[in-house]
């Protein structure tokens, strides 16, 4: 028996143990007010009324898709993953947790490439998600799918990350209040744009929960991105680059339309392309 085995033998689990995954990363990765906010807002400024329908792509917890309902009592939300083991954690414990909109919010176990949903006024692709798609064609295939989901005024939302620091292999570590979350861009070829990119997380304890969440994806430039959705027939995208705080230099949360950016070594960005 290995000394790791002897020590939770003698002393009980860890906290590796004993924690979630999935409240780990809705803390450490998600912001769903912010993000809602910036998707409910930038909404209304460009068509003039507020969205209703909102679909959530690559959905995981629905975490999102639960505060979109949370914000009117018209609100509706649909959220589309393959990935059943999640959406039964999101269905229990966040549509679960929703005082009112229960009946307002469908979760689906399909493709995202063939699911049916109807059309929304909105569809979000957040958290890099898309990034699945490593081949031209595919993601272009799925760009023309949303395009046709979406109602005649609808809006798509996505975002992108990237940088020089987004070509290294290296880790970003950071603190939370009892734990610690590691971005580790594990493997990342340069020909192909190829990354697998993993999320751990390490406790006081010393225990650790290595590969929490894995992704193998490709580096999609915005260049790249902002062609294809044009060549899918969206009449204008717009790219939202996020403010700076001037004392530490980490991103303020801002996000504002820009046609150039800055070469910083780490950037996140909003996409608003509109039907």
């Amino acid at each position: 028996m290995s000394k790791s085995k002897n020590k939770r033998k003698k002393h009980g689990e860890t906290m590796a143990d004993k924690a979630d995954r999935h409240v780990l990363y809705q803390e450490a990765v998600q912001c769903v007010e912010a993000e809602i906010d910036f998707v409910d807002e930038t909404f209304k400024e460009i068509r003039g009324r507020h969205a209703v329908t909102l679909r959530e792509d690559f959905c995981g917890t629905a975490n999102t898709s639960c505060e979109w309902v949370r914000r009117r009592p018209a609100n509706r939300a649909v959220g589309v993953d393959l990935d059943t083991e999640v959406l039964a954690w999101g269905e229990e414990h966040n549509v679960g947790a929703l005082k009112a909109g229960k009946d307002r919010i469908e979760l689906i176990a399909e493709d995202v490439l063939t699911v049916q949903t109807g059309q929304t006024d909105a569809v979000l692709a957040m958290n890099f998600s898309y990034w699945i798609f490593r081949e031209r064609q595919q993601l272009l295939g799925y760009f023309k799918r949303i395009r046709e989901t979406l109602t005649d005024d609808g809006i798509f939302f996505l975002d992108a990350y990237g940088g020089y620091d987004a070509h290294k292999v290296t880790k970003d570590r950071h603190k939370f209040d009892g734990f610690s979350y590691i971005w580790d861009q594990a493997v990342y070829h340069p020909v192909t744009g190829y990354m697998q990119c993993h999320i751990h997380f390490r406790f006081p304890d010393g225990s650790r929960m290595n590969k929490a969440f894995a992704y193998e994806w490709r580096l999609w430039s915005l260049p790249e991105i902002q062609e294809l959705l044009n060549e899918a027939g969206f009449s204008k995208v717009v790219i939202y680059w996020q403010g700076a705080d001037e004392d530490t230099g980490e991103g303020d949360g801002e996000f504002e339309p820009e046609t150039e950016g800055d070469a910083d070594p780490a950037w996140i960005v909003y996409i608003v392309a509109e039907k």
